[in-house]
């Protein structure tokens, strides 16, 4: 009877649309379509792994499987078995892929605290976009950005990398190395949050005057900020400056970060920063397609790119 009621209603048009539809799932009944089944329909997340993990031994969709397994294992909290399946499976999957495995990684080792590999791996984004890797020769490159297709220019990858170096030295407390990283990632495409972010360096460094100075210029406008609407920006402004009103008060004091310096810092002072103080001098030169190296690049010594190519 029930049946027969249901038949009778009439359907919206998302009920008469089949699952594979409404859910943006394969069609057919392989092994990658049953995992995402399982993953978006019926929402039992251990199923799903279990098929994701069959996918790939099948080699049905090696390379999505791959990756939407890593995503469903960090929701479960398998952080470390996520980033072994990506580490030892990745070069079953096609080398125009291998960037977005560097940055599920890069996603897992933030949210495990596994911070010395996060920089290493940093790094190494770093040295594709030098020898030119990263964008193929390129002057920019298509990325997602919350659902939207996008244009990335090697400027802003370049500062977006930097800035993630720098908060990774900050989980490290070392606050001089990340002071360091932020103000070259402000040089090549300064914003807001990256200027927030060196203003708690600072303060971290008990240098309060330098940190209220770069708060000051956030306030002024001076950098682009794409939460300025909705007042995010203006908040953490607002929260770092409590904090060193804090500092300043004659109760306050608090207990000032050591700065002190990491087995990384010659890294960041030797090698990336001679690279970066001539490559932002770089950015106008002109592309020939003759050399697949980054034009931002062209004019750095022998010896570095001896340095950056180990």
């Amino acid at each position: 009877m029930d049946q027969l009621f249901a038949m009778a209603r009439p359907a919206s048009p998302t009920a008469a649309a089949a699952p594979h539809v409404v859910h943006k799932i394969p069609s057919g009944d392989g092994p990658y379509a049953r995992a995402k089944h399982f993953q978006l329909v019926e929402k039992d997340l251990d199923a799903s792994i279990a098929w994701f993990w069959k996918a790939i031994n099948t080699g049905d969709k090696v390379d999505s499987a791959l990756k939407d397994m890593a995503v469903v294992m960090k929701q479960r909290g398998y952080l470390a078995e996520a980033i072994d399946a990506v580490k030892s499976l990745r070069h079953l999957c096609p080398r125009q892929s291998q960037e977005s495995f560097d940055n599920i990684l890069l996603d897992l080792y933030k949210a495990s605290g596994r911070t010395k590999e996060e920089i290493e791996l940093l790094k190494h984004k770093l040295r594709k976009i030098y020898i030119g890797e990263a964008f193929h020769g390129k002057a920019t490159k298509r990325a997602r950005s919350h659902g939207r297709k996008i244009h990335v220019s090697v400027r802003q990858e370049t500062s977006r990398v930097l800035g993630n170096l720098a908060w990774a030295y900050m989980q490290q407390r070392n606050f001089m190395a990340a002071e360091v990283v932020y103000r070259k990632a402000q040089m090549i495409d300064p914003d807001a949050n990256k200027a927030c972010n060196l203003a708690l360096c600072l303060i971290e460094q008990s240098r309060l005057a330098d940190a209220e100075v770069v708060l000051g210029d956030v306030l002024a406008g001076r950098y682009q900020a794409r939460d300025q609407q909705d007042g995010k920006i203006v908040r953490k402004v607002e929260e770092l400056l409590a904090r060193i009103m804090a500092r300043t008060s004659p109760t306050g004091g608090g207990s000032a970060g050591d700065g002190r310096r990491g087995d990384d810092d010659d890294w960041v002072e030797n090698e990336m920063l001679a690279l970066l103080d001539v490559a932002v001098k770089q950015w106008a030169a002109p592309y020939r397609k003759s050399n697949r190296r980054l034009p931002v690049f062209e004019e750095i010594s022998p010896i570095y790119r001896e340095q950056m190519a180990c």
